[in-house]
């Protein structure tokens, strides 16, 4: 009986693969990374950002100890600041305007020993808290 057309086909299909397959494995054979030096297949990237395979030069170590993280440290200013109250809430909180820098500071009740009223001159220390900056040690100036 004799194959159908079809058949024969299919075939001669699967024989080319067969070869193709063969072929990508010599060519595997011949171009393997095996037996090379290590650092032969090293990669370096160059300070434009290019894969290089030249290693860079040598530069000086740095020291872990000088590496800092975070924010710069804030560096203290004078201690004790003066202003006058420019408004005052009755729960107990209000704002300070800085005579020097007309920058308002935010105070609450709890680091004034005295009631302060609008227009009060006073006396403080400057402290960053989360939102920002605020009085404490606030002292009435008569």
């Amino acid at each position: 009986m004799a194959d159908s057309f079809s058949k024969k086909e299919n075939f001669k299909k699967k024989l080319q693969k067969q070869k193709e397959k063969a072929q990508r494995r010599e060519e595997r054979k011949s171009t393997n990374n095996k037996g090379k030096d290590l650092e032969d297949l090293y990669s370096y990237v160059d300070e434009f950002g290019r894969i290089v395979s030249t290693p860079p030069e040598k530069r000086e170590e740095v020291n872990v100890e000088d590496i800092r993280l975070g924010a710069a440290p804030i560096e203290p200013e004078e201690t004790v600041k003066t202003g006058f109250v420019t408004f005052v809430s009755e729960k107990g909180y209000g704002f300070i305007t800085e005579n020097d820098t007309k920058e308002n500071v935010f105070y609450h009740a709890n680091n004034c020993p005295e009631i302060l009223k609008k227009g009060n001159k006073v006396s403080y220390e400057k402290e960053k808290s989360v939102k920002g900056f605020s009085a404490i040690n606030i002292q009435v100036i008569k």
